[in-house]
């Protein structure tokens, strides 16, 4: 399975605003000059994060962008599943019933696909976004905890 730029950057993208959001909307200029990605790209992400419910917009001056639930109710594959669709590497008709397999009924690999399938939606479903920006702060703060974006 290989992420696609909009995997990969949303998610960064996320965890930006997931940490700077907590006083006031986020813009999408303030995350672009952060992580490097353009704001067209970011406008684009953001609106796929918010048609599935991970992001609200707030519009006028101070605008911008917030979580619309908590960072620990946010995982990893949500957001994934939001901006990649199916994380799943193989697509196995025999793993559905009625979907048309031939080889369905003596198809032992099929418990290999479903195997595969299971780990990577649980790993990815385990991982929440305040664990993440948690080890953002870590990573970025280090011995200056009173810049923006750093808890004391």
């Amino acid at each position: 399975m290989k992420l696609s730029t909009k995997g990969r950057y949303g998610l960064r993208a996320l965890i930006d605003l997931a940490r700077y959001s907590s006083q006031e909307p986020v813009s999408i200029t303030s995350i672009s000059d952060r992580q490097g990605i353009s704001e067209r790209y970011l406008e684009q992400l953001m609106a796929m994060l918010k048609k599935n419910g991970l992001v609200k917009s707030i519009r006028g001056a101070g605008g911008g962008y917030v979580l619309a639930r908590d960072m620990k109710d946010i995982s990893v594959g949500d957001v994934l599943r939001a901006l990649e669709g199916s994380l799943e590497p193989v697509e196995c008709p025999g793993l559905s019933p009625g979907d048309g397999c031939t080889a369905a009924d003596s198809c032992v690999t099929k418990y290999v696909w479903q195997k595969i399938n299971d780990s990577i939606n649980k790993t990815v479903d385990e991982i929440k976004l305040d664990q993440l920006v948690e080890e953002s702060r870590r990573m970025n703060c280090g011995d200056a905890p009173s810049q923006a974006g750093c808890k004391n």
